[in-house]
C-alpha cells in the first residue's frame, strides 16, 4: 500500500450514504436467527458486530453481500479486459462478454514453477503483528503469474489479509519493481525481462473464522486518511497523557519528575526449606549478563535451590466485577526504567514509586476491562499459565495495565467516524499483548544488553513468565504511530477492491460457484498454533469472538483430533474447488514437520477435486519461534501448486471414465499442465512430478476420488506410459514439451543429482533407478552405498537388496544391474505385482494387528481390491496397520479414506489372486 506520494483519503457523501444503507440492511439480517446459525457465526451481540463492521466490504460475521459485490466485479472485469485489448474468458454467452465479437480464449497457465524467498521487514508487513504470516510479497509473484488486472483472488483463511494487500500492490508501481521485475508500456517483465502479465490491481475476497484476523485485514486492505489518523492517535496519547500520566511518574536522582519507560516486576515465592519469600528477580536473576541463574541460594538459609524447588505465593484480591474474591500470583516491583528527557535511567522503586502503586491499587477496577472466565484451553492446562493461575480475562493485566489499556480503547472507541475510529482500534489493539502480563522481561536483544521491551510475548502461545516488563502507553505505542504513519502513506485508488467476511469456509453457500480466478491459501497448521484460543485476549476487548466449534485444528481439549482436521479441511477445500473457475489454479502454502498433517493437505486437496502439479519451497526468511529454536523443524514452507480440470475435459472424461483412453487423456492433459523443469545456475533441477511413479499416483488418485476403476495396473501404466510419451532423465513429456526440454538441456551444464534417502521399497527403487541410469554397477558396487542412504522405517519389511534388484532391474553380459528397456520394465513389474499380491493375501488371512509389514504389498492389495470393489478388504488391512503409517503415507490413506464411504457388509474375497 505504499504509493508514490501521499494522498488523503476522504470517504465522499454519496458513499457514507450508500455505507449507511448497507449498515441498516446489517442491522436487519443480525435480527434473523437463521443468519446466525451459518457455521462459524462469531460469538457476540448485534451491537458488537456491527460496530466492528463496515459493510458492505467488511462484515465481523458472514458477508452478506458478497454475491452482490462478486457480480459487480466480475462485470467490470469484463469491461477491463475489453478496455486492456485482453481476450474473453467467460463462455460463449455469459453476460459479462461485453461485445459480441470480444475474442474468446481459454485460460491457460502452467504452475509457479520457481521458489520463493523474501524477507519479513517490510513496513506493511510489520504493520500489525498475528500469530503466522506470508510475506505480501511473496504473494504477490503468485497472483501476478496467474492473474490479470481485475481478476478476483480469494483466499479463506486470510489472517490479518495479507493476500488481499498483494493483491492490491500488484497496481503499485513501486511494489512491483521492489520484486525485481520492470514495467514496460503497462506489461510486467520478470528479471529475466520475460512478459508476465499486465500491471494492475486486482480484486480481493478474503475471509476467515476469526474476527480479529479479519479486522486487521480490513484496516489493511481499506484506504485511511493518514494525516487524520496521525493527528487522532497523537490526541489519543496526549488524552491518556492528561488522565494517567501519573500513574507513570518517577522521581530521578535529584528529585525531578520523571516518566516511566516500563517497570519491571517479579514473582514472589517460597523456599521449600525455610520457607521464607523469595522474589525471583533479586536472587534468581543475574544483572550481569541478562539471564537467569541455574542455580541460586535462598537469602535466609542458603539452601542451594532450582527454579522447580520453589512455590509461587499467591495473593487474595476482591474483583469489584463479579463481586466475589480471586487469586492472582503475588508480584512485586523490583526495576523502574525511566527517561529524564532523551536520556534514559534505571533505579530500584522507592517509596513515592510504591505510594502510587497502593493509589492505583485503591481504584474501582474499570469496567470497560472485559469481565470473561477464560474457556478450558490447551493453553490454560500447561506450562506457565496453570502456574500462575489465569484463570479469568483480568488476570492477563495488572492494574495500571488494565486503567491504562480501558482508557485507550474508551477514547479510540468514541471516535465519530466510523472508518477513523475502526483504525484507531486497529492501532491500540495492538499494545494488548504488550500491556499484559504475557510481555516478557527480555534486557538482551541482538545479544546485548539494553533491548527494547516493547512486544516481548513469546509468539503464539500464552507465557506468563516470572519477570514481566510493564510498559507505559507511550513507550509501547509512540514508535507503533510512526511506523503505521509511515506504512500507510495509500491513495485512493486502492478503495473498495477487498471484500472481507467472517465465517466457517466450510460452509459454502455463501460464495458464488466458479467465479473465483486464483485461490492463494495458507491454511491452519493442524496443532502448531491454537489460533481462536489466542485471539480471545484481543477479541474479548472488541466484544466479537471466534466460534472455535468449526476451527479447523488438532486439539485434544476440545476433542478435536486428526480425523477432525482432515474432514474440515475436506470441506474447506471442496468450497474452494466449487468457487474457482474451471482450469484456473489454487496454491497452497503450508508449514508443518508432521508428514501426517502434510499428507492430510494433499488429501484433501485431490479428494476435493484438485490435481497437484508442482511442489515448492517458500522461505519466509525470518524463522517462526519452533523453526528457530528446533532443529528439527522445517525451515522452509512447502507451496503446493494445484488446478481443477477444465469443463471441457471433465466432459470429454464422462465419456471415458474408467478405461484405458481417459486415463491417457488425463495423462496427457496432466502433462500439459506441468511446467519444464528450472536451470538454475546451469543446472537443470528435476521436476518430481514428471517422474512415472508420480504420475500413476496422480492417475490413480484421480479416479479414487470420483469412485471409479483403475483401469490400468502399474504394469500396464509404465509400458503405456514408454509407449506414448518420451521420457528424459526419469522425466515424462509430451512430443512438443520434449523438444523443448532438448533445447534447455543443450543449455544447461548438467542435471541434478535428487538426494535420496532409503526408508522403504518404494525410496529404494528410486534410488537404484537413479544410481543404475548414471552407469550400470555390480552388487558389490551398489550394496556400500545403498547400506549408507538406509533409515529404515520400524515398520518395513524390506526386501534384501538382491531381491530388489532382481524384481525391477536386469543383469547385461558383464553380470553389471542396469535400467530394463519399457518391455522388459513390464514384464519384471507384472511378476513383481504377482509376488506383492500373494503377500498381501497372507497379511489378509493373518489376525491381529500388523506390526511389521512390505507397504508395497499393502498398495498393491489395496489397489486390487478397488478394482475388485472389495472395500472391506481396504478398510479391514488399514485398520490392522499402525495408525501414524496410515496417516504418513498419503496413496494408503486415499484408498482407506474412500473405501470407507463405499464400504458394505458383503463377504470379503478369501484369494486375491
Amino acid at each position: 500500500m505504499i504509493a508514490e506520494e501521499a494522498a488523503e483519503y476522504i470517504v465522499s457523501p454519496d458513499e457514507e450514504v450508500l455505507r449507511a444503507e448497507y449498515r441498516n440492511r446489517l442491522a436487519e439480517m443480525l435480527k434473523d436467527p437463521e443468519f446466525r446459525k451459518i457455521e462459524g457465526f462469531p460469538i457476540g451481540e448485534d451491537e458488537a458486530i456491527l460496530a466492528l463492521s463496515d459493510p458492505p466490504y467488511y462484515t465481523a460475521c458472514p458477508n452478506p453481500f458478497l454475491t452482490e459485490i462478486v457480480e459487480k466485479w466480475r462485470s467490470e472485469r469484463a469491461a477491463l479486459r475489453d478496455e486492456l485489448g485482453l481476450p474473453s474468458d467467460e463462455p460463449v454467452g455469459s453476460k459479462y462478454i461485453v461485445r459480441e465479437n470480444m475474442p474468446i480464449k481459454n485460460y491457460h497457465r502452467e504452475p509457479f514453477a520457481a521458489d520463493v524467498s523474501e524477507g519479513k521487514n517490510d513496513p506493511i508487513y510489520n504493520a500489525h503483528s498475528y500469530h503466522t504470516k506470508v510475506p505480501h510479497k511473496a504473494i504477490m509473484r503468485y497472483i501476478l503469474h496467474y492473474t490479470d488486472p481485475g481478476d478476483v483472488v480469494f483466499d479463506g483463511f486470510c489472517g490479518t489479509g495479507m493476500t488481499g494487500i498483494a493483491a492490491q500492490l500488484c497496481g503499485d508501481k513501486k511494489t512491483v519493481e521492489s520484486l525485481g521485475y520492470s514495467i514496460k508500456d503497462g506489461i510486467v517483465h520478470d528479471e529475466n525481462n520475460k512478459p508476465i502479465t499486465r500491471f494492475g490491481t486486482r480484486k480481493a475476497v478474503l475471509n476467515d473464522l476469526s474476527p480479529a484476523a479479519t479486522f486487521i485485514g480490513y484496516n489493511y486492505t481499506t484506504p485511511i486518511d493518514v494525516r487524520g489518523f496521525e493527528r487522532e492517535a497523537k490526541k489519543i496519547l496526549k488524552e491518556i497523557e492528561k488522565d494517567c500520566s501519573w500513574m507513570y511518574e518517577t522521581n530521578h536522582t535529584d528529585g525531578i519528575k520523571a516518566r516511566i519507560n516500563y517497570t519491571v516486576w517479579s514473582e514472589v515465592f517460597s523456599c521449600p526449606n525455610c520457607g521464607c519469600e523469595i522474589v525471583f528477580s533479586l536472587e534468581a536473576f543475574d544483572k550481569e549478563i541478562g539471564h537467569v541463574k541455574d542455580e541460586f541460594s535462598c537469602p535466609k538459609c542458603s539452601v542451594n535451590l532450582k527454579k522447580e524447588d520453589l512455590d509461587l505465593i499467591f495473593i487474595t484480591k476482591f474483583d469489584s466485577q463479579t463481586g466475589s474474591t480471586i487469586k492472582e500470583p503475588k508480584r512485586i516491583p523490583t526495576l523502574i526504567n525511566y527517561s529524564v528527557g532523551k536520556t534514559k535511567y534505571e533505579k530500584e522503586p522507592d517509596d513515592f514509586d510504591f505510594d502510587i502503586l497502593q493509589r492505583i491499587e485503591s481504584l474501582d477496577y474499570p469496567q470497560e476491562v472485559p469481565s470473561l472466565k477464560l474457556p478450558d484451553t490447551q493453553m490454560a492446562r500447561v506450562g506457565r499459565m496453570k502456574t500462575a493461575g489465569v484463570t479469568q480475562f483480568r488476570h492477563f493485566f495488572l492494574t495500571r495495565q488494565a486503567h491504562a489499556l480501558a482508557r485507550l480503547w474508551h477514547i479510540a472507541r468514541n471516535n465519530n467516524d466510523k472508518r477513523m475510529r475502526g483504525f484507531l482500534l486497529f492501532f491500540v489493539e495492538q499494545a494488548v499483548w504488550g500491556m499484559s502480563v504475557l510481555n516478557r522481561y527480555q534486557p538482551i536483544m541482538h545479544g546485548r544488553l539494553g533491548g527494547s521491551q516493547v512486544n516481548r510475548a513469546l509468539s503464539g502461545v500464552f507465557y506468563v513468565a516470572s519477570q514481566i516488563s510493564e510498559v507505559s502507553p507511550w513507550y509501547n505505542l509512540g514508535g507503533k504511530l510512526g511506523r503505521l504513519v509511515k506504512a500507510f502513506q495509500q491513495k485512493q485508488k486502492f478503495a473498495n477492491s477487498c471484500l472481507t467476511g467472517t465465517q466457517n469456509l466450510g460452509d459454502s453457500n455463501s460464495f458464488l460457484p466458479n467465479s473465483i480466478d486464483y485461490i492463494f491459501t495458507d491454511p491452519p497448521f493442524g496443532e502448531n498454533i491454537y489460533y481462536s484460543d489466542l485471539n480471545i485476549l484481543v477479541e474479548t476487548w472488541h466484544g466479537v469472538r471466534t466460534a472455535p466449534t468449526t476451527e479447523a485444528i488438532i486439539d485434544r481439549v476440545k476433542g478435536k483430533g486428526f480425523q477432525n482436521y482432515q474432514d474440515n479441511m475436506l470441506n474447506c477445500f471442496s468450497t474452494y474447488f466449487r468457487v474457482l473457475k474451471p482450469g484456473h489454479w489454487i496454491t497452497v502454502e503450508f508449514h508443518n514437520s508432521k508428514n501426517s498433517v502434510w499428507n492430510a493437505i494433499q488429501e484433501s486437496l485431490q479428494q476435493a477435486g484438485f490435481i497437484v502439479a508442482d511442489v515448492r519451497t517458500l522461505d519466509k526468511v525470518q524463522g517462526s519461534f519452533q523453526q528457530v529454536i528446533n532443529a528439527g523443524a522445517v525451515k522452509q514452507d512447502l507451496v503446493i501448486s494445484a488446478y481443477k480440470p477444465t469443463t471441457e475435459f471433465e466432459k470429454r472424461f464422462l465419456i471415458e471414465a474408467g478405461n484405458e483412453q481417459g486415463a491417457w487423456d488425463f495423462i496427457r492433459e496432466h502433462l500439459e499442465q506441468l511446467p519444464l523443469p528450472n536451470v538454475k545456475e546451469g543446472v537443470i533441477q528435476l521436476l518430481q512430478e514428471r517422474f512415472p511413479y508420480l504420475l500413476y499416483d496422480r492417475m490413480v488418485a484421480f479416479h479414487l476420488q470420483r469412485g471409479l476403476t483403475i483401469p490400468l495396473s502399474a504394469p500396464e501404466f509404465y509400458q503405456g506410459l514408454s509407449q506414448r510419451f518420451l521420457e528424459r532423465e526419469s522425466m515424462v513429456f509430451t512430443a512438443a514439451q520434449s523438444a523443448a526440454y532438448d533445447k534447455l538441456r543443450l543449455q544447461a551444464e548438467r542435471v541434478e543429482q535428487l538426494a535420496l534417502f532409503v526408508t522403504d521399497e518404494s525410496s529404494a527403487r528410486q534410488w537404484l533407478r537413479q544410481e543404475l541410469e548414471r552407469e550400470p554397477q555390480t552388487y558389490g558396487d551398489i550394496q556400500p552405498k545403498f547400506v549408507q542412504q538406509l533409515h529404515q522405517s520400524k515398520y518395513e519389511d524390506l526386501p534384501e537388496l538382491k531381491v530388489i534388484l532382481e524384481q525391477s532391474f536386469v543383469k547385461d553380459e558383464k553380470g553389471l544391474w542396469c535400467v530394463p528397456d519399457p518391455d522388459n520394465a513390464a514384464h519384471l513389474e507384472q511378476l513383481r505385482l504377482t509376488a506383492l499380491l500373494k503377500e498381501f493375501n497372507e497379511y489378509l488371512k493373518s489376525n491381529g494387528r500388523l506390526k511389521v509389514f512390505r507397504s508395497e504389498a499393502i498398495r498393491a492389495g489395496f489397489g486390487h481390491a478397488w478394482r475388485e470393489r472389495d472395500y472391506d478388504v481396504i478398510v479391514e488391512i488399514a485398520e490392522r496397520i499402525p495408525e501414524s503409517v496410515l496417516q504418513e503415507d498419503q496413496q494408503l490413506l486415499m484408498y482407506y479414506h474412500n473405501a470407507s464411504l463405499r464400504q458394505s457388509s458383503q463377504p470379503r474375497q478369501e484369494n486375491l489372486l
